[in-house]
């Protein structure tokens, strides 16, 4: 479950946060999430509850914001929404289809006190 080494590397970006801007505690952390990152954000939300406990992010809220994937075609050179990894090209049909966006995660925002 990879879920589980993300949720660490958040607390890693809040702890890091924490030590440049002291805070009390962390109210909520907005991610940007893409639809082609290949994370479960249920598995990463009970990760994140896990992994947060006896810190300062201890009952904080993780909102994600969902990115759509994005892929450019070589054979046709159209741009698209991709929804799964290794989908053909909705214009030409055709496979190798380069993703060019929604495959990343990232830390937004955090709402500290």
């Amino acid at each position: 479950m990879h879920e589980m080494s993300l949720a660490e590397s958040i607390r890693g970006i809040v702890d890091e946060a924490r030590e440049r801007n002291p805070f009390e505690r962390v109210r909520t952390v907005v991610l940007a999430l893409g639809e082609l990152a290949a994370v479960e954000p249920e598995s990463l939300r009970f990760c994140f509850d896990a992994v947060m406990k006896g810190g300062p992010a201890e009952g904080a809220e993780l909102r994600i914001e969902q990115v759509p994937g994005q892929g450019w075609c070589r054979a046709c050179a159209s741009s698209m929404v991709l929804h799964a990894l290794y989908e053909p090209c909705p214009a030409c049909g055709a496979y190798g289809v380069e993703v060019t966006g929604g495959n990343r995660m990232q830390v937004l925002e955090l709402e500290v006190e």
